[in-house]
Parts: structure tokens; C-alpha cells; sequence
């Protein structure tokens, strides 16, 4: 059998530099990426050691773990224990997720069961099945870049679920809870008065008018046309100025409410200086939240009670 060493190795390095480049960034560090490469080089090593030594003390579980951490100290440099070892950890992860990754896209494209000349059907794969290294070329960037997508996904969901807190908004002596999320990004507050201005979608509020006045409502927004808002909405509806992030203005009607209760950790924050803007639509596509909180809200509340 004819092994081309350069071949393999170059492959290696590759993989081994998008491993650490993934390690890298799930880190959130700025390493650079000629450290990088050459701890990729590094890794790399163990292809002709397994090859012309199979029996040396680096091809055994500790000999892994210390050529491990070398590699890693190489990538990444030394701060700290706690630092080395929580990116060794996730070096480890990140492989473990895209050889799985491989070996489940491997299986998924691969017709295990088929029908013999008996007539038996048999499976005809299993734990000696190879897997070729065009395949792997091909598919290690695929998978690499579906865990990197989902990992960012997966921070991102959740820092946003960590500034989700149940809420009660009162209006016209009716009361509905949802969920509310903490968007720093809302520093929308009325003018004149200086309330903060919380934002919630249309699947929250048509809860408190009926089919009719929503559509009426809808239809004033649309239009600018104030005479079309409901009779029995008039003294509640207030129309907000704001300035979009790209510097374009606009309007948003808003209702003023009796009163927020919001189940902030250990406490509750309850207030009536405030208005709620209006989403004529949805604020998120798997609705787990309906309302856009302003931080205000939070930093100077009128009360807390434990």
C-alpha cells in the first residue's frame, strides 16, 4: 500500500488550522493566525509519528493529552492554568463536534441496508466502513462551517433568553402577561414627557380592542389618518417621533397604559410612567417575546418590592 505522506500531512494542517481557527473564535480571542497555523503545524506531526513509531508514548491516551496541551500553548500562548485548560477543553469539543459531524453525514449518505442474493436484506456498513479522505475534504468545510453557524446561533439565543422576564401590562383596566426582553438598543422615549417608550407587536395588543377597532387603528397608522382612529381609543393613543439607527424618521402611535409589572430575577418592578409603542406585526419569528422593554425601565424604576 502506497501512503502519500505529503499529501496527508498538507490535509492535516489544513483541518488542524480550521479546528483552532474554530476553537478560536467560539473563545472569542484574537489570536493571530500565524500562531494558528503553526500550532496546526504542530498537530499536524502526529500523522508521520503514528506512521514510523505507532508504538511511541505520544500515541497513547496521556501522550494525546500532553501533545495536546503543547499545541495548544503553541496556538495560544500560556496566561493561565485555568485559561489552558478551558481552551484544551473546547479544542476537544470542537473535534469531537466535527468528527461526529463527518461521521453522521457519512452515515446519512450511505444506503446501509441492502438486499443480498438470497433475498435477505443485510447491513452491509458498520464500524469498519472508511471513510474516504475526498469525502472528508469535501465535507470537513461543510460541517465546520454548520457547527460554527450554529454556535453562533446558540450564543446568540442565549444572551437574548437571558434578558427575557415576564410581564404584566395593564390597559383600560385589563390585564394580559407575555414576555419581555431587556433591548439596550430601545432608548425611545416620549418627548414632551420624557416616559419611556416599551414596543409590542400586534399578537400582545389586539388582545385589549376588539377585530374592528385593531383594523381601524391599523388603517390610521397606515394612512396618517387621524379621525380613523377608534372614539373609545382617542384619549390613549399618543403619536411618538423617533429616529431610526440609518437616521430616518418616523412616527409610531403608542398607548398610555395604567400600569407594567415586570418579574425582574428576585424582584418585581411595577410602574405607570411609561408608554407602550405599537408593532403592527410580530417582534420575533418563534414569538418568544411580545415586548421590547426599555432599559429606563430597569435603572429607575418607581419600585421594587422583594
Amino acid at each position: 500500500m502506497s501512503i502519500y505522506l505529503d499529501a496527508v500531512l498538507l490535509l492535516n494542517i489544513l483541518f488542524d488550522f480550521m479546528l483552532l481557527l474554530l476553537t478560536n473564535k467560539l473563545a472569542k480571542l484574537q489570536t493571530k493566525k500565524i500562531r494558528l497555523f503553526i500550532g496546526a503545524i504542530l498537530a499536524s506531526l502526529v500523522v508521520p509519528l503514528s506512521i514510523f513509531n505507532p508504538e511511541s508514548f505520544l500515541a497513547s491516551p496521556p501522550g494525546k493529552i500532553i501533545f495536546s496541551i503543547l499545541i495548544i500553548l503553541t496556538a495560544f500562548g500560556f496566561k493561565n492554568i485555568y485559561r489552558m485548560f478551558k481552551l484544551l477543553f473546547l479544542f476537544y469539543f470542537v473535534s469531537f463536534t466535527i468528527g461526529g459531524g463527518l461521521v453522521a453525514l457519512h452515515f446519512f449518505l450511505q444506503n446501509p441496508v441492502t438486499l443480498s442474493n438470497t433475498g435477505f436484506l443485510t447491513y452491509n456498513t458498520g464500524f469498519g466502513d472508511p471513510i474516504s479522505w475526498l469525502f472528508i475534504a469535501v465535507c470537513f468545510p461543510i460541517v465546520w462551517i454548520f457547527t460554527k453557524q450554529r454556535m453562533d446561533k446558540h450564543v446568540q439565543e442565549k444572551v437574548r433568553y437571558d434578558a427575557i422576564y415576564p410581564v404584566t401590562i395593564q390597559i383600560n383596566k385589563k390585564s394580559y402577561a407575555t414576555n419581555g426582553y431587556i433591548d439596550s438598543g430601545n432608548q425611545l422615549v416620549e418627548p414632551f414627557t420624557k416616559k419611556p417608550v416599551i414596543i409590542c407587536d400586534e399578537l400582545f395588543l389586539e388582545q385589549w380592542f376588539q377585530k374592528e377597532e385593531w383594523e381601524q387603528l391599523r388603517t390610521a397608522y397606515q394612512n396618517w389618518d387621524m379621525d380613523s382612529i377608534p372614539k373609545q381609543w382617542i384619549d390613549y393613543i399618543h403619536v411618538i417621533p423617533f429616529q431610526g439607527v440609518e437616521g430616518g424618521n418616523g412616527f409610531i402611535f403608542a398607548i398610555k397604559p395604567d400600569s407594567l409589572l415586570i418579574h425582574y430575577e428576585m424582584n418585581q418592578i411595577q410602574t405607570s410612567h411609561f408608554l407602550v409603542g405599537i408593532q403592527f406585526g410580530q417582534l420575533t419569528k418563534d414569538a418568544s417575546y411580545h415586548c421590547l422593554l426599555q432599559p429606563e425601565l430597569i435603572q429607575s424604576a418607581v419600585g421594587y418590592t422583594a
